[in-house]
Parts: structure tokens; C-alpha cells; sequence
């Protein structure tokens, strides 16, 4: 169980700019405030042009950042809380360095639901080196990132597969990016 001592510890790393690691119901999970990706992108190695991908706690916030079109909010309302990511038109452009579109997911983890009502929307991707396989709980990621990591929330990630990704644009054909736990 999670304390809210430690839930508030969180929450005050993550408005430092801070990383830190977060059960999902997918894969264990590093996150960061969306003006902090680029802490993201070191502590992993990770190749600039791979986006990283914002978990929102509820509805209204994928609305502020996001355009659905009725496809994709059918999918959304199907799946989520769920392993479904879908890429989207955004709203703010410069959330995500450049690109017109964001990957939205609302993880299906009563934790990770938790410190997102707290933080607002994050920047979250798998706990692992870029292109290594990802962690499963908070234990594996301490394992990967040691003291890169301040905070590592405990838990053990259920689903062990990454979400499914559908680019769900508005005019176009729906398009699975990345297969996953669901299948359209």
C-alpha cells in the first residue's frame, strides 16, 4: 500500500522536473512532468526523435491537450482506463518538441490513476535503456536506473506488455502503430 507521504514526495519531485518511477497497468513506468521530458530522454538513452508518450488521469485532461475525432473517442471509451495509446492531433504543439500529434493513454493502475488526479497529465515511458526489454515492477527498474532514480513507487506492473498504439486522426484511416493487449 501507498502512503500518502510517499504519493506527496512524488508529486514534489515530478514539479522539480524530477523522474520518477510509477506502476502502470502495462509496464513499470518513468515519468516526468511534460516540461521535463528531456530528463526522460537522458536517464534512458533514449533517441530524440522517438516521442514519448502522456498518461492523463481522466477525460477532461486528454480533451485540453488532444482532439478527438469520434472514432477515436469510441476507442477511448471502450479502453481506457486501459493498454490503448492513441496517437491524436494535439492541441499544443510544443508539448511535444514539434510534432502536431500526441500519444495519449489513461493507464488502467489505481496508483498511477492516483498520482496523475494529483500531477495533472505526465510524460511517461517503460523503465528500461532505450531498446532493452522493459521493467515489471519497481524492483527490475531500481535494478536498470539505481540512484538515477529518486523515487521509485512500488508495485508490479500486471498486463507485462506494452499498450497497443492506434493513430486515430481525424479524416484518416484508423492505423496500429504498435500491436498490444488489444486488438482492434
Amino acid at each position: 500500500m501507498v502512503t500518502t507521504p510517499l504519493l506527496a514526495r512524488a508529486t514534489a519531485l515530478l514539479a522539480e522536473g524530477k523522474v520518477v518511477g510509477v506502476p502502470t497497468d502495462t509496464v513499470y513506468g518513468l515519468a516526468t512532468h511534460l516540461s521535463a521530458q528531456q530528463e526522460l530522454f537522458d536517464v534512458k538513452g533514449r533517441p530524440p526523435e522517438k516521442v514519448i508518450a502522456v498518461l492523463v488521469g481522466s477525460m477532461p485532461d486528454a480533451l485540453e491537450l488532444a482532439v478527438f475525432p469520434p472514432v477515436a473517442r469510441e476507442l477511448a471509451d471502450a479502453h481506457w482506463p486501459g493498454p490503448l495509446t492513441l496517437v491524436l492531433s494535439s492541441r499544443n504543439s510544443t508539448m511535444d518538441n514539434g510534432p502536431k500529434t500526441v500519444g495519449l493513454r489513461m493507464p488502467d493502475h489505481p496508483l498511477a490513476l492516483e498520482l496523475l488526479n494529483l500531477c495533472g497529465p505526465l510524460a511517461v515511458t517503460s523503465a528500461n535503456r532505450s531498446g532493452d526489454s522493459p521493467a515489471h515492477s519497481h524492483l527490475q527498474a531500481r535494478d536498470i536506473f539505481g540512484d538515477r532514480i529518486e523515487l521509485y513507487l512500488p508495485g508490479v506492473c500486471p498486463g507485462g506488455v506494452a499498450s497497443t498504439v492506434v493513430e486515430a486522426l481525424a479524416n484518416r484511416d484508423l492505423k496500429v502503430l504498435r500491436p498490444g493487449p488489444i486488438s482492434l
